[in-house]
C-alpha cells in the first residue's frame, strides 16, 4: 500500500478553477483510494470541448495504469463519469488479479495419493 497517494487536477486556461468541483474531485479521489490500495496517482484534466466540457482521467499505482475520459456539458457529470469508468477498470483488472489465481487453482487439483 502507497503511503501518500497523490491527487493532481488540472484546469485548462478557459476554465475557471471551481472549489466545490475540487472538493467533489478529492472525495471522490479518497473513495476510489481506500477502495482500491494499489492506486498510488489519480490526474484529473479538464478542458472546453465545444459547447460542453471533457474530464480526462489518468490512475497509475503498482501494476495499474489506466487512462479514460469522460464527455458532458457541465463539469460535474464529466468528472463523474470519468470516476465511474475508471472505477470500473479498476475493478476488472482487480478481480482479474484475484480470480486467475483461484482460476489457475481449480485447474489442477492435488492428486490422491493411492494407497497401497
Amino acid at each position: 500500500m502507497t503511503t501518500n497517494p497523490s491527487l493532481f487536477i488540472h484546469f485548462a486556461k478557459e476554465i475557471e478553477q471551481d472549489e466545490p468541483l475540487r472538493e467533489f474531485i478529492e472525495k471522490k479521489s479518497e473513495r476510489l483510494m481506500s477502495e482500491f490500495h494499489e492506486v498510488s496517482k489519480i490526474e484529473i484534466s479538464l478542458a472546453l470541448n465545444g459547447a460542453g466540457f471533457i474530464a480526462s482521467g489518468h490512475v497509475t499505482g503498482k501494476g495499474t495504469d489506466l487512462a479514460t475520459h469522460g464527455k458532458a456539458s457541465e463539469l460535474t457529470p464529466a468528472v463523474d463519469a470519468v470516476f465511474e469508468k475508471v472505477e470500473r477498470q479498476l475493478r476488472k483488472l482487480h478481480d482479474k488479479r484475484i480470480f486467475a489465481q483461484r482460476r489457475e487453482a481449480q485447474r489442477d487439483p492435488p492428486k490422491r495419493a493411492k494407497a497401497i
